[in-house]
């Protein structure tokens, strides 16, 4: 049992480049559970991964894990892009550059990306607090300059 932790965060690194983070939302499940949902699934045995989220602009949604069966993880976040920010192409580079950082997360802090990701004049910062069984996070994209884009706040760990 004690090897669940290490093979949990492996898995979720796994899942969030197999659907997200890896193929934006052309990893969506035709019918999703939750109608007005973007649903992204992936699933390696023991495990299953499912994700489901509302919204673009500002979202809100739910990250479980089930091993045979049985929901044993979850994080839930919500966030988004500023709200003067409405041009679809600023969305579109924004949600871009965000993909790119969270393949970067690693299995030592699975929850969303790196502390620190740069690229193409965007920033990414990743702060999270505690460990897989507890933790809570806040990850920001900014201008080089400083200027906020986007802000998500997580938290989660293991159920029991």
């Amino acid at each position: 049992m004690a090897s669940i932790p290490h093979e949990l965060a492996a898995f979720l690194v796994e899942s969030k480049r197999r659907t997200y983070a890896g193929l934006d939302d052309d990893a969506t499940v035709a019918a999703p559970l939750l109608r007005g949902s973007k649903q992204l699934e992936h699933r390696a045995s023991p495990y299953a991964y499912r994700d489901i989220y509302f919204g673009m602009g500002f979202f809100v949604g739910q990250e479980t894990v089930s091993r045979d069966g049985r929901v044993i993880w979850s994080m839930s976040y919500s966030g988004g892009v500023r709200a003067e920010i409405t041009g679809r192409d600023t969305f579109l580079a924004i949600y871009k550059f965000l993909r790119q950082a969270l393949l970067a997360g690693s299995v030592e802090e699975p929850y969303r990306g790196p502390h620190l990701f740069e690229q193409d004049g965007m920033v990414y910062r990743n702060e999270v607090e505690g460990s897989l069984d507890r933790f809570h996070g806040i990850e920001t994209i900014a201008q080089e300059d400083g200027a906020l884009l986007y802000e998500l706040r997580y938290g989660g760990g293991l159920l029991r």
